[in-house]
């Protein structure tokens, strides 16, 4: 089991800041996954977007770590994917983001991989998940 030593922040607070980021540069279809009622979830939430191009999915990763950087003072516990910039993954330990392409996001489907989760989709305007 990973320990967060970042107590200051809660959960849903990164969640929060996760989504803002997706938001600043336009990430598509933005969804939030509360996995802590899921046996064997890795994480509390997964925040899932799509982007249109391999520049778009890095600039929504980029914008995340800034974001959440930028209020937490937190950088990712691990990341993958900025190079082949395909599904860019953000590790921030109870949360972890995924920045898809949409065909690639269509290709692993994590929201029926894990289907047990409450699914919340993020609406434009919305800042923030009804937790």
């Amino acid at each position: 089991m990973r320990i967060n030593n970042n107590k200051e922040f809660t959960p849903e607070q990164i969640r929060d800041f996760v989504v803002r980021g997706m938001q600043e540069k336009k990430g598509h279809d933005i969804v939030v996954m509360d996995l802590r009622n899921v046996k064997n979830a890795i994480c509390d939430y997964f925040v899932i977007c799509s982007g249109n191009s391999d520049t778009q999915i890095d600039a929504i990763s980029t914008s995340i770590e800034e974001e959440v950087y930028k209020a937490s003072k937190q950088d990712p516990w691990h990341k993958e994917g900025k190079l082949n910039r395909e599904w860019i993954l953000l590790d921030y330990v109870d949360v972890v983001a995924h920045v898809f392409k949409k065909e690639r996001r269509a290709f692993y489907d994590l929201e029926q991989l894990w289907g047990d989760a409450e699914i919340h989709l993020i609406e434009d305007n919305e800042l923030t998940v009804a937790s």
